[in-house]
């Protein structure tokens, strides 16, 4: 079989992939999906007592998506002989993701300054809970964790609520993009130095960096973020209102998304309304403008505001769930959701790459691969003969 070629943008760099669970396989994904040859490297069946955490349902529509154009070798990295082909491996690669807790790759002879040994040119990108140094860097490190410690949950859900996790992988899926943005950018750095570096992300640091607009209002203005349900914290009328049939959100922030909203509804009025003059004055008086707002939005459906709002220039749109989110016909367009059957010839569906280039675009062109499926054909690329393949496999280290 030959390599997985989804794009030719990253055609020439090769792709250790250690990482597991979220945040690595995320990051790794961009990479494969724009052409990078990505050779996942997992520990063999039954070695590693978290395994079904993270590989066991192979052929479940998660894994699937996280793991789609990747090729799968299994090495056992504490079995003598498997730190050899590792870096036998390295030598051919550009790139190796991992996602242990800090001290791990320390203790297995894969740290940096180990990796550059073998390959100066080589990037390493380590994806933690926490860092990879201060009092925390050791701790495990999750998703909700992080929403909890990086102010996400104060400011999920309405005020009597209390805190509320979001529902979806904030911290893990930002760590991933942030460290994917810090491999292509040591990449680029690579063709002026021609060394490698070391490139770190956190999922802490990450899920902060997500708060933005929230954490700057805190640190320059002290304006302490709270939990506001579903309206925007600082503008107004932005957020969830009601016609006949249902919800829908508007975005009628600035002074000229709300002169075009009094004017769609014909209530000059409002806007010489004292309370109203100006968005910080909207925002204070949101309880009663909601209401006048209610009123008017009650008189037609949802499909007749979301249009008539974007006709007029102000943003709109319903509130899907997840079926009627892929049934949009703008989501189609886009081919956000791409097909092919996995390695048991069951169709499989998946949520394509947000960004794509002209020349280049990325696809998914192969499913994720069984275990090891690759195993005897990547080292066989890496000049080992078919008789230490066989005693690889007879001693446990593939």
């Amino acid at each position: 079989m030959s390599k997985i070629q989804a794009s030719e943008a990253l055609k020439p760099f090769r792709v250790l992939d250690l990482s597991r669970v979220r945040a690595g396989p995320n990051c790794v994904r961009i990479l494969t999906d724009f052409g990078a040859d990505v050779i996942r490297i997992e520990p063999p069946p039954g070695v590693d007592p978290n395994e079904a955490m993270f590989a066991a349902n192979r052929h479940g529509g998660d894994f699937q998506n996280l793991n789609r154009n990747k090729r799968s070798l299994t090495l056992n990295l504490k079995k003598p002989g498997a730190l050899e082909i590792f870096m036998k491996l390295v030598q051919t690669a550009d790139v190796v993701v991992e996602n242990w807790r800090p001290d791990i790759k320390k203790k297995l002879g894969l740290d940096y300054d180990a990796l550059a040994k073998v390959n100066p040119r080589i990037i390493l990108a380590s994806i933690s809970g926490y860092g990879q140094t201060g009092p925390y860097a050791g701790r495990p490190g999750f998703d909700q964790i992080m929403q909890g410690m990086g102010g996400l949950m104060s400011v999920t859900g309405f005020a009597d609520s209390g805190p509320v996790r979001a529902g979806l992988a904030v911290a893990d899926m930002s760590a991933g993009l942030y460290a994917a943005i810090g491999i292509l950018l040591a990449l680029i750095e690579r063709e002026q130095s021609g060394k490698g570096q070391w490139v770190h992300s956190s999922l802490l640091h990450s899920q902060i960096a997500m708060m933005d607009f929230q954490g700057a209002r805190y640190l320059n203005d002290a304006d302490i973020p709270v939990r506001v349900g579903n309206d925007h914290p600082t503008s107004s009328p932005m957020g969830l209102y009601t016609a006949s049939d249902g919800v829908f959100n508007i975005g009628a922030s600035g002074e000229g998304n709300w002169v075009r909203l009094c004017e769609l509804l014909k209530r000059p009025e409002w806007l010489q309304d004292p309370d109203f003059k100006t968005e910080k004055l909207r925002v204070v008086n949101r309880s009663k403008l909601t209401e006048l707002l209610e009123v008017e939005f009650a008189k037609n459906t949802v499909h007749y505001w979301v249009t008539a709002l974007n006709n007029a220039g102000v943003p709109a749109g319903p509130v899907y769930d997840v079926p009627q989110m892929f049934e949009d016909e703008q989501v189609k367009h886009l081919g956000v959701v791409a097909s092919l059957p996995n390695v048991y010839d069951k169709q499989m569906h998946y949520i394509t790459q947000p960004v794509t280039l002209s020349r280049t675009p990325p696809k998914v062109v192969a499913p994720a691969p069984d275990w090891g499926q690759h195993t005897d054909e990547v080292l066989t690329e890496i000049g080992y003969s078919v008789e230490q393949i066989k005693r690889f496999h007879d001693d446990g280290v593939v």
